[in-house]
């Protein structure tokens, strides 16, 4: 009998029984504000703009938002995060013990985002309460007693001569693990140190037997191989002949939506699939209930939103923060609206847009999806096409096609016309027998249907599709040629046509 697993999902089940249902989200939001204002007051930014006047203000959250600017990295960067590098108390107390770096999707070079002791029990917090909300969902004592496989990026962090630790916000993570957690952790430290993503993989592989896995998190895209690597080195049909006890699969990083068929593949038997919001900055949102992978914002946890419509009250037509855009807080929000999400943060992150778009999906559970990516829509002719629609367009394609689209890319690129036309790369399972030509016409088709601004442009500047059509392989290959193969590195959705052309000419030579 599984006398530990019944107790610990005991206590799960009574803690989801007594958290109290939170109501008043504004309340809730406005009183992590005041502690964030209060333990920053005296840093440098913290003087600077005034925290301890702004706490004693009637209304200390329109008195923040009056007197903090919005932040994007560039500007956050060049003016606190580099001093807070080298001398303490600059945008939060004391100096970071780590600095994340970006996936680097976006830009030449990683970013490097501040993370504080208070940012880990942030996350740690925040991961508490998915764990708690399984409570919701019908699972076996015994599950409680598994091993958990979490694949991160290299726990192997980097010591920077300002004296900090680099690495991505998984590695990091990763080295933080508290100790009672240490012993259902897999793959353990010394494997998750191993730098390089193929050899981690295969030792992996190479002690799988010796695990007994309940559930794995990880970005889809790299669970994915690491799975299919397992299954190959084992000779098995399935994961689920090594690991019979799986049942859980937490997701991450990149849309899940693409990747359920390709995993269902793989798996002896259904998972319990759950959606996590884990950014560098923080952990925003954990899918908290069966039925839906939408994600419960993380209200109490140490970090205050705001959220910035994303349409002409806040951006213009390239994807711009206007001089002066509409900000609203959680207690002004609409369902089914596109927001770029604005973060403050323990890590001292002060109204910082980290460029992700999110969408209520409800309001009582408070539950978001997202949406996209500020600069990952492509609008160089009016197509307005967001990520979600990019999702839901490959969603059909992957039906109308019968084999799985893993990975996607596109790119607005003039003809020797000079005349604007949308080139689209798919990753496939089987691309064998394919008609280009009749996928072409149904991703157009599908586009038009959700998205009334795609089918305007189609009809005016917009005056083509074309469709190359890949191994999903190869986006793997192209990340791994660029130094960004595992962990955290994700195929940018959106590409310069520079960018495009590079990708291609590396697509053909790769074949």
């Amino acid at each position: 009998m599984a006398i530990l697993g019944s107790i610990v999902k005991s206590a799960i089940t009574l803690k989801d029984s007594l958290t109290p249902d939170k109501k008043e989200y504004s309340n809730l939001q406005a009183e992590q504000l005041r502690k964030l204002l209060s333990r920053a007051s005296s840093t440098a930014f913290g003087i600077y703009h005034r925290f301890g006047e702004l706490l004693e203000s009637e209304n200390p959250v329109r008195s923040f938002q009056e007197a903090a600017p919005i932040y994007e990295y560039e500007e956050m960067n060049n003016r606190w995060w580099r001093q807070q590098q080298v001398a303490p108390d600059i945008t939060w107390p004391g100096k970071p013990d780590y600095f994340a770096l970006s996936s680097g999707t976006t830009g030449k070079e990683s970013k490097r985002i501040p993370v504080t002791r208070e940012m880990l029990e942030s996350i740690r917090s925040a991961g508490l309460s998915q764990a708690e909300s399984l409570a919701k969902y019908d699972l076996p004592p015994d599950l409680f007693e598994k091993d958990i496989l979490m694949l991160s990026s290299s726990a192997r962090l980097r010591r920077h001569p300002n004296g900090h630790l680099e690495g991505e916000i998984s590695g990091i993570s990763t080295n933080n693990i508290p100790g009672w957690f240490s012993g259902f952790y897999k793959p353990g430290l010394e494997i998750a140190r191993i730098d390089d993503w193929d050899e981690r993989v295969k030792a992996i592989a190479q002690h799988a037997r010796e695990w007994d896995v309940g559930a794995i998190a990880g970005i889809p895209s790299w669970v994915q191989m690491m799975l299919r690597a397992i299954i190959e080195h084992h000779g098995l049909d399935n994961i689920h002949q090594i690991w019979p006890s799986l049942a859980i699969y937490v997701s991450g990083g990149v849309a899940f939506e693409p990747y359920r068929q390709s995993l269902n593949s793989l798996m002896g038997r259904p998972l319990i699939y759950m959606d996590t919001y884990l950014a560098s900055e923080g952990f925003f949102a954990y899918n908290a209930r069966p039925g839906t992978m939408a994600m419960k914002l993380a209200l109490e946890h140490g970090i205050f939103y705001e959220f910035i419509p994303f349409d002409e009250r806040g951006f213009d037509e390239m994807g711009n923060l206007l001089p002066n855009p509409e900000v609203l807080t959680i207690g002004e929000v609409e369902e089914g609206q596109d927001y770029a999400l604005v973060v403050s943060t323990p890590a001292g992150a002060w109204r910082y847009m980290i460029g992700d778009t999110v969408k209520f999906t409800s309001l009582e559970e408070m539950e978001i999806v997202i949406s996209g990516r500020t600069k990952y829509f492509l609008n160089v002719v009016g197509s307005q096409l967001s990520e979600e629609k990019m999702n839901a367009a490959m969603a059909g394609l992957s039906e109308f096609l019968g084999t799985a689209v893993n990975e996607f890319a596109v790119a607005a690129v003039r003809n020797e016309q000079g005349d604007f036309y949308h080139q689209w790369a798919i990753g496939v399972e089987n691309g064998s027998g394919i008609d280009e030509g009749a996928a072409v016409q149904k991703l157009d088709e599908t586009l038009q249907q959700l998205n009334k601004n795609y089918g305007v442009a189609r009809r005016k500047a917009l005056k083509g599709v074309e469709l190359a059509i890949l191994p999903a392989g190869v986006f793997y290959r192209w990340l791994e040629a660029g130094k960004k193969k595992g962990g955290q590195a994700k195929v940018p959705k959106v590409m310069t046509e520079e960018k495009m052309k590079e990708f291609l000419n590396f697509a053909g030579a790769a074949r």
